[in-house]
């Protein structure tokens, strides 16, 4: 059965109604008028009383290595389960949609952003909260179709604990009833939202990212930009690309096999450096989050009221991906990218990741690689540059600005050993795997692919 295609034309007015339907309050509050929560009497640790959910605990980070870097302590989210990042996808007229959820978070800047069709915790969908049941879920748990993603990936290493979620989209025949919160959007139209600060959350980013080449060009109105055609084909050096799969495989196992880091769970009241008072747990030299409590009403959630610890970081964060052709093919330039909450320690990450603020002033030998050369671009070679939240369920209006800028040929070719040249087909081959390609380079990676 063929079906008409969705109306997409009045999206700005669905949008804006659903965003004022959903709206939340999000007020803080003491530790101690937290529900449910509490802090461990013997470790310190901040949990919620079923023991499921997630946890703060204590992390003690030591680099390794020859560098003389110290040791560090910190807090960190520990969530050891797997939840789902769901997108149902369907054909209308030929072409590709993908259903999208308008999706009020806690921490999201501006409330409502585009998400997933599910997005939920394993807490969450089995109702631990004693909540609503999370709509369309059974497409995901039961199969109720053709999949075209399943994959775990990981989420922040500087702030998640070994943290997974399962990412899917899950392609249907039959008809779908669609809740006035839910809209079908083509890849094309999605593509054009991320041009919009704070529009596409990140867990659809992290989802579409994940989506075969084959099916990014079958289920986009034109397939991919002309800029990235040869860039998205290349995967070794017969289709263009400097390395082959086997030599970008071995870089990066290489890398793993050199990184000392080591990161070891700690009781929170155990880690030197931070202090707790009656609202905050926060670094005594101001450091890069804080962890802070609030309160939470928003009628059209499954609960319509509750309380939970968040992490609020404290400046705002950047990921950057540089590029430059190479035999005529735009090749990326990636980092082995060690961070201490990684389940393997390191993941492929962007040119440049990092917080400005707290490099500012410093001697260029104390900058990240890259940073100078991306803040001495002229204007006309940025290519993209959005500023995007990061996970609402558990950050508190966390961004970064994500910026793809494009190098002269004339750049080296020849970079440090922690550094590699591949290009976009080699980053979706990899995207097909876990634990390869981090979060930020997955949010490029679907920036990049909205680049025309």
């Amino acid at each position: 059965m063929v079906s008409a295609a969705p109306a997409t034309a009045d999206f700005a007015t669905w949008f804006a109604e659903r965003a004022r339907v959903n709206d939340q309050r999000v007020e803080p509050i003491p530790f101690a008028d937290l529900d449910g929560w509490e802090f461990d009497g013997e470790t310190g640790d901040l949990r919620h009383r079923t023991g499921r959910f997630f946890s703060v605990r204590g992390l003690r980070v030591r680099p390794g290595g020859d560098g003389g870097v110290p040791e560090r302590w910190q807090p960190i989210i520990h969530q050891p389960e797997i939840g789902v990042l769901g997108i149902l996808a369907r054909m209308f007229d030929g072409v590709r949609h993908f259903l999208l959820q308008a999706k009020a978070e806690p921490g999201n800047v501006d409330g409502v952003q585009l998400s997933p069709t599910v997005q939920a915790t394993r807490s969450n969908y089995t109702r631990v909260h004693r909540g609503g049941s999370v709509r369309y879920l059974e497409y995901f748990t039961d199969r109720r179709g053709r999949v075209l993603v399943d994959v775990l990936q990981s989420e922040q290493g500087a702030w998640f604990l070994h943290k997974r979620n399962r990412n899917m989209i899950v392609e249907v025949d039959e008809e779908v009833p669609v809740h006035d919160d839910f809209r079908w959007l083509t890849l094309e139209e999605i593509r054009a939202l991320l041009h919009r600060d704070n529009l596409v959350n990140m867990d659809a980013r992290t989802v579409l990212s994940c989506l075969p080449r084959a099916d990014t060009e079958a289920g986009a109105a034109d397939g991919t930009g002309p800029a990235w055609a040869a860039s998205t084909a290349a995967l070794g050096p017969r289709q263009g690309a400097l390395h082959s799969m086997t030599e970008l495989s071995s870089w990066f196992t290489d890398a793993k096999t050199r990184c000392e880091l080591t990161a070891d769970p700690v009781s929170l009241t155990s880690i030197p450096g931070w202090r707790r008072t009656p609202t905050e747990i926060a670094a005594e030299d101001g450091g890069r989050f804080r962890i802070v409590a609030v309160d939470v009403s928003a009628p059209h959630r499954e609960v319509p009221h509750w309380t939970q610890p968040m992490l609020a970081p404290c400046s705002r964060g950047l990921a950057a991906l540089l590029y430059r052709a190479i035999g005529g093919v735009p090749h990326f330039l990636v980092q082995a990218h060690a961070q201490e909450g990684c389940l393997d320690r390191l993941e492929i990450g962007p040119t440049v990741h990092c917080v400005p603020d707290e490099h500012r002033g410093r001697p260029p030998e104390e900058r990240p690689p890259y940073l100078d050369v991306l803040d001495a671009l002229a204007p006309e070679r940025i290519r993209y540059d959005r500023i995007l939240s990061e996970e609402g369920g558990r950050f508190l209006a966390a961004e970064n600005r994500y910026v793809i800028a494009e190098l002269d040929e004339g750049f080296p070719a020849r970079v440090p050993a922690g550094y590699c040249w591949v290009t976009l087909g080699q980053l979706k081959e990899l995207l097909r795997h876990s634990h390869y390609v981090d979060i930020e380079a997955r949010t490029l990676v679907a920036c990049a692919e909205a680049l025309r």
